[in-house]
């Protein structure tokens, strides 16, 4: 991870995201937990979840939105956008209310797809491909380390002040972020016209998702375990009421006890992709959460703990080992497009599986979904491993003075972009 922070402009762009993200952290699961409190019903709280995962429809059009556009200019004003979309928040009163926090959650779900279109495109800008693992690792290191204090904090100001502060803190954190966007250097052409008709142009990323099969295997295994995992948005707050007696705001603590786990794995994300290879880095992600599910089928703080902590483990190295390759194999010029059609396949499954689980969870027992979580989502985590060889393990190099250039101040993008070394064994053939 030093070698990544050396470099000055993704420190700058680093510390815009830490920002968005704390925010985040703060905000989203209390949304959640203000829902239950106005209406006392573990549905509705797992439908905000839903709220804002089913904007996910969109992704493919939203991409091709973002390719349109320079990404550093695109990135600040969506960050200004939902920041400006949190303000209906501070109207929230009662139970008839709730609406507005679902149409708040939705348009943050909105704005997620556009920031995520035009991020993974910024960051392949930034930072050369040796080094993309430790990118991701090192956001992945602060987005999971924020679950230690981040929904703690906003589980507790929520209790003593209510969810109209915790919108002023999401707002800032975006607002930061634009700040600091706003003075990275960056040299990006101006994207080409559109060559198709528009439904060509949005589904370009679609049709190159299906021909890359390295891609294509990710995406399929990764998606096959997220609409499992949106089960759990309800069925989490069923484990704690009804299994561990415990009030709603207490699965800001199991959050947080995850977030030990996501600190872990993000730290040691970008090792294992390049000991296991991008797919196999998924494929053991995947594979902790889905044996994990096994433990919360007993209800037990002595088994909930360590089993979040495990759960927390293996979120970085799937999403790390996923976008890494993503980002590696994607041409910048559909890069929007393909994250979009990614985001479609990932998460509008889920969205209908956190609708699923809201209504599952009144008529299953929550044991029982959590048994079915576990076998599907370890399969699904089997299914990544046996392709691992289509992303082959990874040997990085960086020579020492790729390095000094960095840190000394020289912009990314350069010639010192390339000095890196990128080497695979022999299952594949080196890139530079």
């Amino acid at each position: 991870m030093r070698s990544i922070l050396r470099r000055p402009d993704f420190r700058l762009l680093f510390g815009g995201l830490v920002a968005s993200m704390t925010g985040e952290s703060i905000l989203l699961l209390a949304l959640a937990i203000w829902v239950k409190d106005l209406t006392d019903s573990n549905g509705m709280a797992g439908a905000t979840i839903f709220a804002i995962a089913a904007p996910m429809v969109l992704a493919p059009l939203v991409g091709w939105v973002a390719d349109r556009f320079r990404r550093r200019p695109f990135l600040i004003a969506a960050n200004l956008g939902i920041a400006a979309a949190l303000t209906p928040l501070y109207a929230v009163r009662t139970a008839d209310d709730v609406w507005i926090v679902y149409l708040v959650a939705a348009l943050y779900g909105l704005s997620y797809l556009a920031i995520s279109a035009a991020l993974n495109g910024l960051i392949k800008e930034v930072v050369p491909v040796a080094l993309l693992a430790e990118a991701n690792g090192a956001l992945q290191t602060v987005k999971q380390g924020l679950r230690l204090i981040g929904p703690l904090l906003g589980a507790g100001l929520y209790v003593a002040f209510g969810g109209w502060p915790l919108a002023t803190i999401g707002a800032a954190g975006f607002v930061l972020a634009a700040l600091a966007i706003l003075f990275l250097r960056v040299s990006e052409d101006k994207p080409k016209p559109p060559e198709l008709h528009w439904l060509g142009e949005a589904t370009a990323g679609v049709k190159y998702l299906i021909r890359q099969a390295a891609l294509r295997r990710t995406t399929v295994g990764v998606a096959l375990a997220v609409l499992l995992v949106g089960l759990g948005e309800s069925v989490f707050f069923a484990y704690v009421d009804d299994g561990l007696h415990r009030d709603p705001a207490f699965l800001g603590v199991l959050v947080s006890v995850q977030g030990i786990g996501g600190l872990l794995g993000g730290l040691i994300a970008a090792r294992v992709v390049r000991g296991m290879g991008e797919i196999g880095a998924a494929a053991v992600g995947v594979i902790l959460i889905g044996v994990t599910n096994v433990a919360f089928v007993y209800p037990s703080l002595w088994l909930a703990f360590p089993a979040t902590v495990l759960f927390g483990l293996g979120i970085p190295l799937a999403i790390v080992g996923f976008n890494t390759l993503l980002q590696r194999v994607t041409p910048p010029a559909i890069m929007g497009r393909v994250s979009g059609a990614t985001e479609m396949l990932i998460a509008f499954p889920q969205a209908l599986s956190i609708g699923a689980g809201a209504l599952l969870v009144s008529l299953v027992d929550y044991r029982i979904l959590f048994a079915a979580m576990a076998v599907g989502i370890t399969l699904a985590g089997w299914y990544l491993w046996v392709g691992r060889r289509l992303s082959p393990r990874v040997v990085v190099e960086e020579p020492a003075a790729a390095v000094t250039e960095a840190g000394s101040g020289g912009p990314a993008g350069g010639a010192d972009l390339v000095e890196a070394s990128l080497h695979l064994d022999d299952r594949g053939v080196g890139q530079r």
